[in-house]
């Protein structure tokens, strides 16, 4: 028998004898080239009779190439892959990996690209070794890739020649980050924290960390909930990086044993950026903790929130009584207070007198009166709360019940003919009302005041831009407490990552809530000081959603991922 040698064969040929493909879907193929021109290849895994890896392994065969796998794409020396210009790389669809002395080894799309190649020995002086793969593969490995070697560029020129900034320097509150005020004059260590803040901004990111490690610091921004590595710059930049942000905050600059909490203010193009400053001393050094409270646009409403119908309306109903106490619950970053400024601007209006007790102040809203809690000069939740009673309130906001003092007032106001908006950190909307049993109020006060309690969390969209639906596996569904029968034609969606959402598959987010009204049997069980589980069960009996499920109802919509809601909530038992 004649043995089968691959490169002296065509490419249907080898497909056949491999059993990748059968002779029908072959000429099925051949004859879909006849009208549409394309590449054989192209159609098979169009129509889903072969994968992408599949192809490339076959092409090894036919041209006697080796195959590299997607993952070793992503472990190219940055080194050698700017050797090669991006533009060039792109056209060419070539990618550089590794070199020696007299070659440069590269992954092509099209390994008979001779014009390419001669190119590339030209450009490099080096001698191409080239290997096989796929096309998208290629392309993913690039965009990481070259974007990476960007930011590493920005930062080694700006890092170049870097000194420790002395503390001399004034004291500056306020930063303007427009670059045509960075002049080149500007330490070098200047431009670094505006790049990183400038990158921060632009990214929609929430939080900036900058996390001293052995033999690198690490620059990681919070975008729609989830950290991620933007830059890691020098251990050498660390020293002036924390003296810099100490003394834009006003700190000691000469403390380097002791935690220190600080604040400025951004000017950027339209925008008015107030920044949190957290500072924690590691066993590698200070790591520094940015939060960012965009103080200009807030543009959300009760409809954008991404309440339910059925939620909305009882939300609404709610906050629209004269008198009681609305409070809502969750971790920090959970959108407690976009939920509670959404509130306030749905019920304002000029015959109403509505104060607010924050700290910090995350939004100005026009018509309402906030004051800021300032505890180094004994500006109190407490000492503001006594004197707001005799400014005639209305509605009246309170950030966050903390103690006992804050919860006390609180209630009273509830109590005497005001509406009360406030949060608290819980768990769930059974458990904040237990909290607030915890912090000291009687029982009878809590169920007396008490029209609303909700929990929420916020939970990633899946992206627009990349988004895909797929069949999700029965174990999935089981471990999520999803019935198929729910799923419309069987189908859920997902993103596959793009440049839009930085290869995340997430654009922006969405709440999910859990909200308990306060009906007479509630309000009776609290009254008996039952505890929190029991208080639930009623609450599910009477119809509430739970966070679970209001995030399984998002999941069905194609708002978001199973993933993303298993992360933002507990299972139900």
């Amino acid at each position: 028998m004649e043995d089968f040698n691959p490169q002296f064969k065509r490419l249907g040929e080898i497909l056949i004898h491999q059993g990748k493909v059968s002779e029908k879907q072959l000429n099925s193929a051949l004859e879909e080239q006849k009208s549409s021109k394309s590449k054989l290849g192209e159609i098979l895994i169009n129509n889903g009779f072969l994968t992408e890896d599949e192809l490339i392994g076959i092409y090894s065969l036919q041209l006697g190439y080796p195959q590299i796998k997607e993952e070793e794409l992503f472990q190219a020396d940055q080194a050698v892959v700017k050797l090669i210009p991006e533009d060039f790389a792109r056209q060419t669809m070539v990618l550089a990996l590794r070199k020696t002395n007299r070659s440069i080894i590269v992954a092509m799309e099209d390994p008979e690209d001779l014009a390419g190649i001669d190119a590339l020995k030209r450009l490099t002086g080096l001698t191409p070794d080239v290997h096989v793969t796929g096309t998208s593969a290629l392309k993913r490995a690039m965009d990481e890739i070259y974007a990476r070697i960007k930011q590493s560029g920005e930062v080694e020129e700006v890092i170049e020649g870097i000194t420790v900034i002395s503390g001399d320097e004034d004291n500056w509150e306020e930063v303007d980050l427009s670059p045509d005020k960075v002049s080149a004059e500007d330490a070098p260590i200047v431009r670094l924290v505006n790049m990183i803040l400038q990158e921060a901004i632009s990214e929609r990111a929430t939080d900036i960390h900058i996390e001293p490690q052995k033999s690198k610091v690490v620059v990681r921004i919070r975008i729609d909930g989830v950290l991620q590595v933007i830059m890691t710059p020098p251990n050498s930049s660390l020293s002036g990086l924390v003296t810099r942000i100490k003394i834009l905050s006003r700190l000691n600059i000469a403390e380097r044993r002791l935690p220190q909490d600080g604040r400025f203010t951004i000017k950027a193009t339209n925008h008015e950026i107030d920044v949190r400053v957290s500072i924690l001393p590691t066993v590698f050094g200070e790591k520094i903790v940015l939060r960012l409270l965009d103080k200009t646009g807030f543009d959300f409403t009760l409809s954008t929130l991404g309440f339910d119908e059925d939620m909305y309306a009882v939300f609404r109903r709610v906050i629209k009584q004269p008198y009681g106490m609305i409070v809502v619950s969750g971790p920090t970053g959970s959108g407690k207070s976009t939920s509670l400024y959404a509130s306030l601007k749905d019920i304002k209006n000029v015959g109403s007198n509505i104060i607010t007790v924050e700290d910090p102040v995350e939004y100005q809203l026009d018509g309402i009166s906030q004051v800021q809690v300032h505890e180094g000069i004994g500006l109190t939740f407490g000492t503001s709360l006594r004197s707001i009673l005799r400014q005639d309130p209305d509605i009246l906001l309170i950030g966050e019940i903390r103690d006992e003092e804050t919860a006390d007032i609180s209630v009273k106001f509830s109590l005497t003919g005001h509406l009360v908006f406030s949060t608290v950190h819980a768990n769930d909307a059974a458990s904040t009302i237990t909290r607030l049993l915890d912090i000291g109020v009687k029982p009878f006060l809590v169920g007396s005041c008490l029209n609303l309690v909700m929990a929420q969390r916020l939970v990633r969209r899946i992206c627009p831009h990349c988004k895909e639906d797929y069949v999700p596996d029965a174990e999935s569904l089981k471990r999520i407490g999803l019935d198929p029968a729910r799923l419309d034609g069987g189908k859920l969606w997902r993103g596959k990552g793009c440049n839009k959402c930085r290869q995340t598959g997430y654009h922006g987010r969405t709440g999910i809530f859990e909200i308990i009204l306060m009906t007479r049997t509630i309000r009776g069980l609290v009254f008996d000081n039952e505890n929190e589980d029991a208080i639930r069960q009623r609450a599910l009996e009477e119809g509430m959603v739970s966070l679970r499920e209001s995030g399984l109802r998002k999941v069905i919509l194609g708002k978001t991922t199973v993933a993303e809601v298993t992360r933002s909530t507990v299972e139900e038992f």
